[in-house]
């Protein structure tokens, strides 16, 4: 039931915090000839993160000459392959809702639902850790190349003791931390989701019936054993009454009693 209800918001989060990202920052850059200072220069970038796509004026501070900057990196892949597979993820999550809803009774008539569930379920889990792996690398790469600082690295003007290169606002990163949060959570989600699933296929159902028959077997060979059987009574002397119980020839009185004082008194 917690996959049926977290898992296709788990995944909106995901993929709505990165891929619904739109950020700046603004620089300043105040020349020793304060007519070609430009105080509020304004750098916007958004998904999928082409950095190297993100263009803007900066001042030389040499005359009215400006030149045309751009970010450095591309972080595209790392971004869209994350979202990419939390759009999967919660269109299989929403499908397979409406499965286990409504259509209970013919997931359940042969293994081949369960089967496939668990499958894609261990797929997912396996996406889900890489593709937020990817983009926690990718996101610390973004936060390096549209840090303030290193961009005023990049302008000439910004080289030159006598002028005044400061960073005015930085990117705010809030949400994409989410996405990177949701996206592990959302591992941990199907990761723990597989056990579950795993009971509902015809594997565990035969291990359960393999288990059961050999506890079976076991218990059958120890009934048959010679625990139970008295072992010291057909085979053994301890419980035959016969060396014991039948009169031996120490037994047999008859033959001195009777044959001897016979013979004695004919004598006399």
């Amino acid at each position: 039931m917690c996959m049926v209800i977290f898992a296709p918001l788990f995944a909106i989060f995901a993929f709505a915090t990165c891929g619904g990202y739109s950020g700046g920052l603004r620089l300043s850059v105040d020349c020793a000839n304060k007519s070609e200072s430009d105080l509020s220069i304004d750098i916007a970038f958004a998904y999928p993160f082409r950095l190297h796509q993100v263009n803007f004026d900066a001042p030389t501070c040499e005359g009215k000459r400006r030149e045309k900057l751009s970010l450095i990196g591309d972080f595209s892949s790392s971004a869209e392959f994350f979202v990419t597979i939390a759009v999967f993820a919660f269109l299989y999550s929403l499908a397979a809702t409406v499965v286990y809803i409504f259509f209970q009774n013919k997931y359940r008539e042969n293994n081949r639902g369960p089967l496939i569930d668990f499958i894609v379920t261990v797929v997912f889990s396996f996406l889900w850790l890489v593709s937020s792996s990817a983009w926690a690398k990718g996101l610390s790469d973004v936060k390096i190349a549209t840090d303030p600082d290193e961009v005023l690295l990049l302008m000439s003007a910004c080289k030159q003791q006598s002028n005044k290169c400061l960073p005015v606002r930085s990117p705010v990163m809030s949400s994409l931390n989410t996405s990177v949060v949701f996206g592990y959570l959302n591992f941990i989600l199907w990761a723990g989701n597989i056990w579950f699933v795993f009971k509902e296929t015809g594997w565990h159902s035969s291990g359960q019936r393999h288990a059961a028959d050999t506890m079976e077997k076991q218990s059958s060979s120890y009934n048959q054993g010679g625990y139970n059987q008295d072992t010291y009574g057909p085979a053994g002397g301890y419980n035959q009454p016969g060396s014991y119980g039948q009169v031996g020839e120490y037994g047999q009185s008859q033959s001195y009693g009777q044959s001897g004082p016979t013979s004695f008194a004919n004598q006399i």
